[in-house]
């Protein structure tokens, strides 16, 4: 093991400390990697570096709790976000082995709610994100849905039923969307009679003695040694909170710590839980319907990290971050959950595993801004002036999202000025502070954030409708209103 002679967990926080020059060396590489993290008054992550099914290394960095100056242990909570989508994969597939279900069965067959869009969408599309259903969550927030609001099942399954349109046909491309793995759990609830939460602690959770791993579906609900979420304020001197209260599960939401997460990790070479075939399953890449294979698997990403094989998964929501990293063929892990939004712990991952695993790995590749033609392109773009932009200016409606987007200008420039609802009570306005700027012929972007507006005029010249583009969700349509 590269001159390690041996492991020891001491210390109050149960850090593993790697005795040996060359354990003392790799864990001072690996301490640098989070030292930015350690500064007084400082959220943090957690890190659980594993080899072998054992901890080789684990440690806190940074406040689990910035008001009460609680440190960040092994031991502490996290909500993995969008980590969590293995587990909500796992479950639909221990109902398959069930004989309860088969992923190729429509959708509709179990969320009947969902409109005919004349095409089939089987499980194994929101498995693989091949789906074409729109992203929910980017629905909410088009919709003026704050994630701090509080929101349940009914509204989200509600909201996706309301969409009239898809991205694209059923497998025919690859476009990440929550709204595929929260109908998953809708789909484990009505099959096996119990909450996802409920089915994955039978499941899971409990036979691995995950003790402290959970799906957190109640927003009141306490979690033991939970670290809170944060982001920086600003003025980039402190910090504010940012803890999500969607009640919603399946895309996100399982709250664990690095110490569980070896124990998960490990089920992917003992196959305790599933089996062998369930390993396989669960790690088989998707393929689109011209046979292109994707690096998508189910709940996990199935790709390589300088030229060793990987399988990984991050996640994001509120002010939680997340990485899992696994070097199957190493039998090496790194998991890091952190509290803070702009900890990057898929990059903090990289960096630990190249620590240990640099001698195996090819050089690293510098990578390229792809979005820099884009971005000049945009800059270049003519802007109307504040007369040509009267034509854009009023209230347009969407059925599909329930909301109105007041638009106006000002400044000799378009603005978003307000969202309401069918009642006309306002809803949070996401663009209030957003630039919006031509990008074309009766096209703009809103931000900087990849959301365009194209709009469609009438017999007059006068805009009529607008399409409104949103990274994960595409064609929701927008109609003028009569003034």
């Amino acid at each position: 093991m590269g001159g390690i002679v041996g492991v020891a967990v001491i210390g109050v926080f149960g850090v593993a400390m790697v005795r040996g020059s060359a354990g003392d060396q790799r864990t001072a590489a690996v301490d640098e990697v989070f030292e930015d993290l350690t500064k007084p008054g400082s959220p943090g992550c957690a890190l659980g570096v594993y080899r072998d099914g054992q901890i080789l290394y684990q440690k806190g960095y940074g406040l689990a709790n910035v008001e009460e100056n609680v440190p960040i242990t092994p031991k502490s909570v996290f909500d993995i976000g969008s980590t969590s989508k293995q587990f909500s994969a796992s479950s639909i597939l221990l109902l398959e082995k069930q004989g309860k279900i088969s992923v190729n069965d429509d959708v509709r067959k179990y969320v009947a709610e969902l409109p005919d869009y004349g095409q089939k969408i089987t499980i194994l599309h929101l498995l693989n994100h091949t789906s074409g259903l729109r992203d929910y969550l980017v629905l909410f927030e088009m919709a003026g849905i704050n994630i701090d609001s509080v929101t349940t099942d009914e509204d989200a399954l509600a909201l996706i039923a309301r969409q009239k349109a898809l991205n694209f046909t059923p497998g025919s491309e690859y476009l990440y969307s929550n709204s595929g793995f929260f109908l998953l759990s809708v789909i484990v609830k009505r099959v096996s009679g119990k909450t996802l939460k409920e089915f994955a602690a039978e499941n899971i959770f409990t036979p691995l003695r995950m003790t402290h791993t959970q799906f957190r579906d109640e927003h009141r609900a306490l979690i033991p040694e939970r670290a809170m979420a944060y982001d920086q304020n600003e003025k980039k001197d402190g910090y504010v909170m940012n803890v999500s209260y969607f009640e919603q599960i399946g895309d996100g939401a399982v709250h664990t710590s690095v110490e569980d997460l070896l124990k998960w990790d490990e089920n992917f070479y003992s196959a305790q839980i599933g089996g062998r075939d369930f390993l396989m399953e669960i790690q088989e890449r998707g393929k689109l319907n011209n046979g292109k294979t994707i690096s998508y698997a189910k709940g996990l990403m199935v790709t390589e990290y300088r030229g060793l094989k990987a399988v990984r998964h991050g996640g994001s929501w509120g002010g939680y971050r997340a990485e899992l990293l696994r070097f199957p063929e190493q039998h090496f892990s790194v998991a890091c959950l952190c509290n803070v939004g702009n900890a990057n712990p898929s990059r903090r991952a990289n960096l630990v595993a190249d620590v240990y695993l640099a001698s195996l790995m090819k050089p690293k590749t510098e990578k390229k801004d792809e979005d820099e033609g884009e971005k000049k392109a945009t800059g270049n773009a003519a802007q109307p002036t504040a007369e040509q932009l009267k034509a854009y200016s009023g209230e347009y409606w969407s059925d599909e999202l329930g909301v109105a987007y007041r638009i106006a200008v000002s400044d000799a420039r378009l603005k978003i000025t307000g969202i309401a609802d069918r009642a006309g009570l306002p809803r949070a306005n996401t663009f209030s502070k957003e630039e919006i700027r031509a990008v074309g012929a009766d096209k703009f972007r809103v931000g900087d954030e990849g959301v365009t507006m194209a709009f469609q005029r009438d017999g007059q010249g006068k805009a009529s409708s607008f399409r409104l583009d949103a990274g994960r969700t595409t064609g929701m349509k927008f109609v003028r209103q009569l003034e």
